[in-house]
């Protein structure tokens, strides 16, 4: 008897361990996502950085700046800064999703360049090159505005911003909460919470997303300052708050953010218009041209409408 209850207590022992361990690395796969740099955009055969890109219609050079934004706490995050190919256009700030870089706005700029003055890209704090640990788009918040103010200055130009996945509720959130700064807002796969691609990137790899997960985010909530509730987080609040125009888009094939998200936060702002796109998966909204065609020209539409509304806002 008191042999099964050692074994029996051994067991349990050995569970709790398990469960502490998996709680551990949710934690820490969710605050250090992969890195993607220059090497892994040469691995794939892409643009790495934006000296990469076709030249302009001119047949120039695409050249651009580099610069670092600090944060309210100290970190240097890389930027990207382009020269846009229509003067009268908005300054697009593009904001990439979890586990991409900077790098990845490359893809999405080149078919936007004809109808921007400038295009600025930068590494959320954790990703590509930046330094610190992925905040799961609370602190992101802050850096964004920062990046913002930093961009518009003194200057009557007009912001556009564009974000995807985790980039897309940070814009969306960063517009809210500074809204004479930005005109419009294309949000990409955005979701509501942030647990609810959490759950589905880790049933992608196969890991445990039950009550480890919800235990992981109730003590990610009391570090990032937003409570073991996220209190405050929901996108589809900030939506509502928007004085900006909104431009959705969401792939109905996303098995990573669920198009009931993108549909909620469309529904929760009276400025806001979804496009749904027929086949599309997470990742496949700018990867494929017959994909991209459902949608670019209202992207398009989208930043000249921006320019127009500056331009009647100041008289």
């Amino acid at each position: 008897m008191n042999a099964i209850l050692g074994l029996a207590q051994l067991l349990l022992v050995g569970l709790l361990l398990a469960f502490l361990w998996s709680v551990a690395w949710t934690i820490w796969r969710l605050t250090h996502p992969p890195r993607r740099t220059y090497a892994s955009a040469l691995a794939r055969g892409r643009p790495g950085d934006p000296g990469e890109l076709p030249a302009s219609p001119g047949g120039e050079r695409r050249t651009f700046t580099s610069w670092p934004l600090r944060t309210i706490d100290g970190l240097d995050l890389p930027v990207w800064d382009m020269r846009g190919d229509d003067p009268a256009g908005p300054v697009l700030i593009m904001t990439h999703g979890w586990g991409d870089s900077r790098i990845g706005a490359l893809t999405r700029a080149q078919p936007l360049f004809a109808s921007v003055s400038r295009v600025v890209m930068w590494d959320l704090r954790g990703h590509g090159d930046a330094p610190g640990t992925s905040r799961l788009g609370t602190r992101e918040v802050d850096d964004l505005i920062a990046l913002i103010a930093h961009v518009k200055g003194d200057t009557p130009e007009c912001v556009a911003l564009l974000g995807w996945s985790l980039g897309a509720g940070v814009s969306i959130a960063a517009a809210a909460r500074d809204p004479d700064r930005a005109m419009c807002v294309i949000a990409e796969a955005p979701y509501r919470l942030a647990i609810t691609p959490a759950r589905n990137v880790l049933r992608g790899m196969g890991l445990p997303r039950g009550i480890s997960t919800r235990v992981a985010f109730w003590l990610l909530g009391l570090d990032f300052g937003v409570g073991p509730s996220w209190r405050g987080f929901d996108r589809a609040a900030f939506a509502s708050q928007l004085r900006a125009q909104l431009l959705v888009i969401h792939g109905d094939a996303d098995d990573i953010c669920p198009i009931d998200d993108a549909r909620a936060i469309a529904a929760s702002s009276t400025r806001a218009e979804l496009i749904e796109v027929r086949g599309a998966g997470h990742h496949s909204l700018w990867s494929t041209p017959v994909v991209a065609d459902q949608f670019l020209d209202r992207v398009r539409a989208a930043l000249r409408a921006a320019s127009n509304a500056a331009l009647e806002s100041r008289g």
